[in-house]
């Protein structure tokens, strides 16, 4: 009975501590894969105003290029953009962001920026996409700030109490 017990508290205080560490690495996922999307829009950034790549090439070669964390959405814009008869590009880019949330642990504001670029890509000259490329590049180097703020803030603290939700269950339960 005795053993019982002890195999019952290790998995209780494991498997808590476990849902801690999911839910802490939430945060550190989400600068991790803010920081590889500015890494690929300045890949589309060069492409697009200093390289004049056709949308749907540079599209690939930031597939290509960018980190695969993220630039695996580059290529279902570039798959949406060309199965798409109208050739809507923000409609390409609403079709990627449910993954952007679920798989990459974007929040609203982030979503809403990337999107923000669909609706900004070729819809002006070299000079103009350029201005937009760097606004969005201030932008998202405002959200890794705060995702950096909020990651030291509550990633630790989610992983703590985990393993203390844990121990306390097992105190209850003893």
């Amino acid at each position: 009975m005795g053993l019982l017990k002890i195999f019952a508290s290790i998995l209780i205080v494991s498997s808590t501590s476990l849902i801690g560490y999911c839910f802490g690495n939430r945060y550190s996922t989400r600068l991790e894969n803010l920081l590889h999307l500015e890494q690929c829009i300045k890949i589309l950034e060069t492409e697009i105003v200093y390289g004049a790549v056709p949308l749907p090439e540079a599209l690939t070669n930031v597939y290509i290029k960018g980190n695969k964390k993220v630039s695996f959405i580059f290529e279902e814009i570039r798959r949406n953009l060309l199965n798409n008869r109208d050739g809507d590009l923000l409609k390409s880019f609403k079709m990627v962001s449910n993954q952007l949330t679920e798989q990459l642990s974007f929040k609203e504001t982030d979503v809403e920026l990337f999107l923000s670029l669909g609706r900004l890509l070729g819809s002006s000259d070299r000079s103009d996409q350029e201005k937009n490329f760097k606004l969005i590049l201030k932008q998202i180097e405002i959200l890794k700030n705060e995702a950096k703020i909020e990651m030291d803030r509550n990633e630790k603290v989610y992983k703590n109490l985990g393993v203390l939700a844990g121990i306390t269950i097992v105190i209850i339960l003893l």
